[in-house]
């Protein structure tokens, strides 16, 4: 893939990629169907619960957390498609501390669950816990999730914002209990990357070399991806994020951008198959009933579409105006027209429209194209602009 990543030399220098364990793949646990959900406005039925399922298997999630199903029947019926389907991604229940969580996860067959409760004083406050409450209800809800047989991922709530003596004697009663990973939680995307990365080291040196760690980061002040990246560097091993980034408030790390950052800019290998991110992508706006902005990394639909016949002018030559190849995402490279368009735009498109155009007419047809998208306040179509080469060899 390297032949079509066109990123600067300075990304090569010893202090940039210094830290990263090359040794094997960053893997993604995808809560979009979950904490995704959570969205402000955003419904996902059964049906679409499971066609997101499918194509995040395909992206090569390695875990998809298929819901809280103890919200709702429908969140019942949908865990219990996605379980039957046989997708190559292992599929996680969310569960509170709380028996009748973990219940209802096992009567639906799910062999693996997410196990949360809040750590910080804030919101040990907010719900009325202490910490004696919450040490108890971690040892017995862990106790009886591995009693029944379900391996455990304890994820302990705002742990950014927890004091690190009692967050350490929460962890080792987690792990004592049974819990086989766990999580470092930025609930409220309270964390600089360079505390994130600090605190996946403190906990790494907590839990010793072996077991799997978690880092589950939002975007609060647009570092939803620089945080996760961090904290790979600090010796995460799982990232959990969404789907577009979707999520409450400001949402959660976007599991795509953060593929494509770390195997392009750093050169650590990434468990996803990034030609299927539009596609999923796509998938989610569907069922969200919403539109990612056209500027988006990976998936914004103007990412690899030129309009200004400045660049245009460089389109033969991908490097000179893209960091990266659009065969990695999967995505089309174009041509449109509009106010910013240059004769460079034009004899691209008439060339893409395989129109007979001689060039002698190229400078009255950028007039009227910048004339009538100016008017519009839009880009002009290409039936619009076959009506404009008719309407020129008619005049």
């Amino acid at each position: 893939m390297q032949e079509n990543i066109w990123t600067s030399e300075l990304n090569e220098l010893d202090e940039v990629r210094a830290g990263f364990d090359r040794s094997r793949p960053v893997k993604f646990y995808d809560t979009t169907l979950r904490d995704g959900e959570q969205a402000v406005g955003i419904v996902f039925n059964p049906e679409e619960k499971f066609n997101i399922a499918c194509g995040l298997a395909d992206l090569g999630v390695g875990r998809i957390e298929a819901g809280f199903p103890r919200v709702s029947e429908a969140d019942s019926q949908a865990v219990k498609r996605i379980l039957e389907a046989g997708l190559d991604s292992e599929i996680w229940g969310f569960s509170r501390a709380v028996k009748g969580d973990l219940d209802a996860l096992i009567d639906l067959g799910i062999k693996q669950t997410l196990i949360e409760i809040s750590t910080s004083e804030v919101k040990m406050k907010a719900y009325g816990f202490d910490r004696k409450i919450v040490l108890q209800r971690v040892t017995d809800a862990i106790k009886h999730a591995v009693d029944k047989g379900l391996r455990v991922l304890f994820f302990p709530v705002d742990s950014t914002r927890s004091d690190l003596a009692y967050l350490q004697e929460v962890y080792a009663r987690a792990i004592e209990t049974g819990a086989s990973e766990v999580a470092v939680v930025d609930t409220i995307g309270a964390c600089a990357p360079e505390a994130a990365e600090n605190l996946i080291r403190t906990v790494r040196q907590w839990i010793g070399p072996d077991m799997p760690l978690h880092f589950h980061g939002h975007n609060d002040f647009g570092l939803g991806t620089a945080l996760a990246i961090a904290a790979v560097r600090g010796g995460a091993d799982w990232v959990q994020g969404t789907v577009n980034g979707i999520g409450e408030r400001a949402g959660n790390s976007d599991i795509c951008e953060v593929a494509l950052a770390l195997s392009c800019l750093y050169d650590v290998p990434v468990d996803l198959d990034l030609s299927q991110a539009r596609k999923v992508s796509a998938l989610v706006q569907d069922a969200g009933n919403y539109r990612v902005d056209g500027w988006r990394p990976v998936v914004g639909e103007n990412l690899f579409t030129r309009e200004s016949g400045a660049v245009a002018n460089q389109f033969h030559i991908p490097e000179a105006i893209e960091p990266y190849s659009a065969e990695i995402v999967s995505a089309p490279r174009r041509i449109v027209l509009g106010k910013k368009s240059g004769l460079s735009s034009i004899k691209l498109k008439v060339e893409e429209l395989r129109l007979e155009v001689p060039e002698d007419q190229y400078s009255q047809l950028l007039a009227d194209v910048k004339e009538q998208a100016t008017a519009a306040g839009r880009l002009m179509t290409d039936d619009e602009f076959r009506q404009l080469v008719q309407a020129s060899r008619a005049a």
